[in-house]
This record gives structure tokens, C-alpha cells and sequence, in this order.
């Protein structure tokens, strides 16, 4: 689920391209002996003979270069002189396949320019393959006005640039833990396995889920307090803070609060409903921590920001002046977040404003520096919201009369009908910012590994576990946005005909309490019970399964719905139905001849087991 910045679309709105001034001399050489050769001839005139000498030395121990058959008109460029046209040259050039061109004047028109300031000076083959939205027809049109040469012969192997000369935009990345489950390494999108996934009401940093859209930025930790956040007003004022001055000038706060990918359980939704786009994630796209840091609000405040008075905004006869009614609406404005990897997106400037929604620059989490795939040094996190709001690595904020103008924002993490297909109409939505009520199981174990202390028996529960019928044990999350809190968990097992409700864990108690003005984090919870009775299978018989079932309701009696094909949307957004997850019988013999019932339950993984696929073509039975 990797989507790109946005390109224009129309070359008739991009200024003219600008080409490289070279002279009729200079230009042959480029064209015949290259620009370094060009360089060294002009700064090291009396080493002109050496030179040739050792050009006649190379071409006779080398083998005849292929015949360059581009077009002779434009020049021939090292890469030596490519790197030179970096990010800071004031011109920067990129190349693509073999050909390099000169984007100083599409930087400043095209909405992902700083992204493309991150390849000046190389190829830009590495981030396309990122931003895919740029491999069509139209990119390439417009990317062609801008060619101002061709990459040297000398520096190509079979026509492209070799490997070891193309920049790995991700090569300063973090190690992540091994413990995690990788669905893409560049971008790292990783969810922590099911069975540590909420084994800690704290996900520990390390197994914390890492959603990234690009590279993880490079901040020196030695000059942290030099990194800088500049917020910028509807008037055009700007404020610069550094790290420093943000820890120094203002009270630090602290909240307890889980973040939630709006892709979490998207593969239960490609599963029981239809084929989604994205990240195929499991139930792990969510994790809770304790974050620290400035309140947004006290920040903009001061700044200088000042907005209409909400009781104006509904008064008969408003009591404010003149000035009053200039000031920006707080219901009708933005907070757009930018991070230093070019990623952004906005929350209502409402949101923002009310101190009860906690809204803050972040810079420690679980008591510890935010860790670099968290977004070292500063992030945004708002509590109850989606998690693409919480922007990482932050380093400039705007109050503006609209939404960031980012993919993220316009394109992307926005809801619709089952019916709306792959194209739809993405003004028309609105971007999602507060999240639905969910739930899922983490945990499964049932027969003897209960008995034999797999996992511990609730202290609470009513259930009796009898010999007659298998004892199963479930734990799992649950979590609702906004800020309200779960109530109940009702556990079903034997797919939703009867119900029971599991134990919610208190790890919020009055001698140790959450922080924060509202139910920012997850809720987990416990149930122990028996396994309905199954006949055993024989051999001939079909498999015979239970689904366990499990929904989650919240203090506004919120629910899940009981199945994806209402919710459905071709993005795999908010999926949060039922959660579903079968465990089924195997009849095995033992050693003394008997036919033995084990309950398989498989290595869980995402929505259900990875052993569930090949459970249901043995329930179907054999084919005829």
C-alpha cells in the first residue's frame, strides 16, 4: 500500500525545460572523450601528453567499447559530474536509464519535489520504483523536456548504469528486529508476531509495528537539540523552534495511546469479502505506547495563532469585534504536518485545539527517545485518529484553509462504498481521521496445552471446563477511535449462535492510571471456556470445524459489523468486522491402536491460521 505523490498530469503547465549551456568545444570532447577527460584537460594543461599517453594505454588494455548509436547532438556526461548536480548545487540533474536530465525548474512545479531532491545528483529509478504512480506515458513525456544528455559510455554496463552507481535510497535504514513479520523490507512495513503482539499492555518499542511510506531520515542524535519544527500561519507568519527550545519552553506531557494503520486486518477483508489494495496485513498493524512530548495547541498558540471564538460561531448575536470576525474558523481550517521524508497529511484545526484530544509533538516514547522508524526526533501523534495523521520525523507545520495537498491526504486513506471499485472518485470522500470500534483474537490454544498451563486461566471466569468436551483458551485487542472506550467483548464459539463475554484486562487502575483525558489505548482481554461438542472425523467423513468469533462494543454502544461485504472497499480500509478464526479436529491413532481427537489450531498469523486454507478444502471433502 505504498502510494505515490501525486504527478502533473498536463506538460502545458510546467515551465520550459532548461538546458545546460555548453560550448561547440567542450561539447565534442563531452561527446567523444568524456567531461572528466574535459576537466582534467583544462585544469592540467601541461600534463597534456601524460594524458594522452595514459588514454592510449587504457584503450589498448581495454576492449573495444560498443558503438554509441544515441543521439549525437545531445552531450555525453560522467557520473562523476552527475553527483556534482546534487540537492544543494542549485541545479540538480537525475538520471533514468541512461539518459540525465536537468530538473531545476520541474522541482519547484511538480507536488513531490522534495522527494525528487532526494534523488538529485543519481538516478531516480530508485524512487519511481517507490512512487509507481510515475511509470506511465504522460510522467515520461513531460520527464523528456528536461533531457539534457546521456549518461557516457564509459560509465554504462549493457546500456544502463551499473548497480554499485544507482543509490539505495534505504541504505542508512534500521535494523529492525528479527522477531518481526516483514511484508515489505523498502518501504520496511513490519507487524510484530501474533503471539507478542499484545503480550505487554506496552508494546515494547522494538515490536512496536512499523508502517513506512519511504526511507528513514538521517538526524544526527549528537545535534538533536538543533533539529528544527517551523509552523507557519493562515496570515504567511512563520516560527522556527528547535528540539531544544520545544522541551525548554514548554510543560511536557504525557499519554497512553495506541496507534492503528488504517490497513490493519485488510487480509481478513481480502479473505471473507473480495480482492483489496495494500499491504496485506494481519491483526498487527496496531500497537500501544506511551508517548511524550508539547502539546500542539500550546505550540501554536505561541506561535501567534489566533481563531474565532466558538461560541461566536453559533451566537444569535455575536459578541466578538471586527477583528474577531476575521480570524480563521477552527471548523473549517487545517494543521497540515510535514516529515523530512517529503510524507504529510492534516487534522482539523478543531481537533487540534481542544485539549482534551491530546494532541501532541511527540519526542519520547515508553520513556526512551523516539526510535528512528518512529520518527526520531519529533512526530505528531493524535490519539484516537488513524495513524497516517500521526506524521513522523515532523519538520514543518501550516494552518491553512485546506487539507495537505499530499497523496496521503487527498488520495489515499479515504473510505467508500462496496460498489465503488478501483477508480473511484476521490474528491467526493472524505479523508479518514477518527477510527471505528474493532477487535481481534491473538491467541489460541485449546485441549491439553490449557490443561497443561499453555496459558493461564482467568481467575475470573464462571466457566467450567469439563472433560467432555475440549477446554480453549483466547486472548486478543480491542479498540475503539476517539477516545471511547471499550465496554464489552462478546466472544462466540460456534460462529456467532451463542455468546459469552471474555474478562477485559484492567490495565488502567486507580493506583497506576493511563494517561490522557480520554480511552486512548487498546483494551485487551481474556476467555476460557469449553469447545462445543464435535463428532469425531473418520477418514471418510468431512472435517468437522468451529469458528470462534469474537466483537467488540464501546462506551457510545458502537459495534462491529458482522461481516466485511458491507464495509468492503477495493483499498482494504478499516476493516473491522467480526474476526473470525476456525480450529478444527484431526483424528490420529496412537500408539496403543486408539483413535485420538487433537484439535488443530495451527501457528496463528494475521486474521485466522495458516493452516485455515487447507482446513477448508478438507472440510469440503474430496473432490468427485
Amino acid at each position: 500500500m505504498h502510494e505515490a505523490a501525486t504527478s502533473n498530469s498536463s506538460s502545458s503547465k510546467l515551465p520550459p525545460p532548461k538546458r545546460a549551456s555548453i560550448g561547440k568545444p567542450a561539447a565534442a570532447l563531452l561527446a567523444g572523450g568524456g567531461l572528466f577527460s574535459f576537466l582534467y584537460a583544462i585544469s592540467n594543461p601541461d600534463s597534456e601528453d601524460d594524458h594522452h599517453k595514459a588514454q592510449a594505454e587504457d584503450k589498448a588494455a581495454s576492449p573495444p567499447a560498443a558503438a554509441d548509436e544515441r543521439d549525437p547532438s545531445l552531450p555525453r556526461f560522467r557520473l562523476t559530474d552527475v553527483r556534482k548536480h546534487n540537492a544543494s548545487s542549485g541545479s540538480p540533474w537525475v538520471t533514468h536509464d541512461d539518459k540525465v536530465y536537468d530538473i531545476t525548474d520541474w522541482v519547484a512545479a511538480h507536488p513531490g519535489g522534495d522527494v525528487i531532491l532526494r534523488a538529485a545528483g543519481g538516478s531516480i529509478d530508485p524512487y519511481w520504483n517507490i512512487f509507481t504512480i510515475h511509470k506511465a506515458a504522460h510522467v515520461y513525456e513531460i520527464l523528456a523536456q528536461y533531457l539534457i544528455g546521456y549518461i557516457d559510455a564509459a560509465d554504462l554496463v549493457d546500456g544502463r548504469p551499473p548497480r554499485d552507481a544507482v543509490e539505495d535510497p534505504f541504505e542508512s535504514d534500521p535494523v529492525r528486529d528479527a522477531r518481526m513479520t516483514v511484508h515489505t523490507a523498502k518501504p520496511c512495513n513490519a507487524e510484530p508476531p501474533n503471539d507478542q503482539l499484545e503480550a505487554e499492555f506496552l508494546t515494547p518499542n522494538e515490536l512496536f509495528y512499523v508502517r513506512n511510506h519511504m526511507w528513514v531520515p538521517v538526524v544526527d542524535d549528537q545535534s538533536v537539540d538543533k533539529h528544527t519544527l517551523t509552523v507557519e500561519l493562515p496570515d504567511g507568519e512563520e516560527r522556527t523552534y528547535t528540539m531544544g527550545e520545544l522541551r525548554r519552553k514548554f510543560q511536557t506531557h504525557r499519554i497512553t495511546a495506541a496507534l492503528q494503520c488504517s490497513g490493519n486486518r485488510r487480509n481478513d477483508m481480502t479473505r471473507h469479502a473480495h480482492k483489496t489494495n495494500g499491504l496485506q496485513w494481519g491483526v498487527g498493524a496496531i500497537s500501544n505506547a506511551e508517548w511524550e512530548g508539547v502539546r500542539l495547541m500550546d505550540v501554536l498558540k505561541d506561535a501567534g495563532l489566533k481563531v474565532a471564538d466558538l461560541h461566536d460561531l453559533t451566537a444569535v448575536r455575536p459578541q466578538s469585534d471586527d477583528e474577531g470576525a476575521s480570524l480563521p474558523d477552527p471548523n473549517t481550517h487545517h494543521v497540515q504536518f510535514s516529515g523530512l521524508e517529503a510524507y504529510g497529511a492534516s487534522i482539523p484545526l478543531a481537533t487540534a485545539l481542544d485539549p482534551r484530544n491530546d494532541v501532541l509533538l511527540a519526542f519520547s516514547m515508553n520513556g526512551k527517545p523516539l526510535p528512528r522508524d518512529h520518527g526520531f526526533p519529533l512526530r505528531a501523534v493524535v490519539p484516537g485518529h488513524v495513524a497516517a495523521r500521526s506524521v513522523k520525523w515532523l519538520s514543518k507545520i501550516v494552518v491553512s484553509d485546506e487539507e495537505s495537498s499530499t497523496q496521503w491526504q487527498r488520495r489515499d486513506y479515504k473510505g467508500f462504498g462496496p460498489n465503488e471499485g478501483p477508480k473511484p472518485d476521490w474528491d467526493r470522500a472524505a479523508a479518514i481521521q477518527e477510527l471505528p470500534v474493532t477487535s481481534a483474537v491473538t491467541g489460541v490454544w485449546v485441549g491439553e496445552s490449557v490443561r497443561d498451563g499453555g496459558i493461564p486461566c482467568s481467575q475470573s471466569s464462571q466457566n467450567d471446563i469439563s472433560e467432555e468436551s475440549p477446554p480453549i483458551a483466547l486472548q486478543g485487542y480491542a479498540m475503539s477511535g476517539g477516545g471511547r472506550e471499550i465496554r464489552r467483548v462478546d466472544v462466540s464459539l460456534d460462529g456467532g449462535k451463542t455468546w459469552d463475554q471474555a474478562e477485559l484486562l484492567d490495565d488502567c487502575p486507580p493506583s497506576a492510571p493511563c494517561k490522557g483525558n480520554k480511552a486512548w489505548a487498546w483494551k485487551r482481554w481474556r476467555y476460557t471456556s469449553s469447545l462445543p461438542q464435535i463428532t469425531a472425523p473418520t477418514d471418510s467423513q468431512k472435517r468437522q470445524c468451529t469458528t470462534i468469533v469474537v466483537k467488540a462494543t464501546d462506551d457510545s454502544y458502537n459495534t462491529q459489523p458482522d461481516t466485511h461485504a458491507g464495509v468492503y472497499n477495493v483499498r482494504g480500509n478499516l476493516a473491522n468486522a467480526w474476526h473470525r478464526v476456525r480450529v478444527c479436529p484431526s483424528c490420529t491413532v496412537t500408539e496403543a491402536g486408539d483413535k485420538k481427537v487433537i484439535w488443530r489450531t495451527g501457528k496463528t498469523f494475521g486474521c485466522g491460521f495458516q493452516q485455515e486454507k487447507e482446513d477448508e478444502k478438507l472440510e469440503e471433502g474430496p473432490s468427485p
